[in-house]
């Protein structure tokens, strides 16, 4: 079994990491209530879709 003969070093390593990174999600704003969500989803504070209700939700 192929064995690496030297330690990889830190700079290779890194640069190896370094699109490893988080990005922040892209959130628009629902048309109808103004919650933050993610792009072609439901909203699940209110359940509408391209300004239509989709969902209904249950009012507890």
């Amino acid at each position: 079994m192929p064995v690496p003969k030297r330690r990889t070093g830190k700079a290779k390593k890194n640069m190896r990491r370094s699109h490893h990174a988080l990005s922040a999600p892209n959130l628009i704003e629902c048309p109808d209530c103004g919650e933050r969500i993610l792009p072609h989803r439901v909203c699940p504070k209110c359940g509408h879709y391209k300004a239509r209700l989709r969902v209904s939700l249950k009012e507890d």
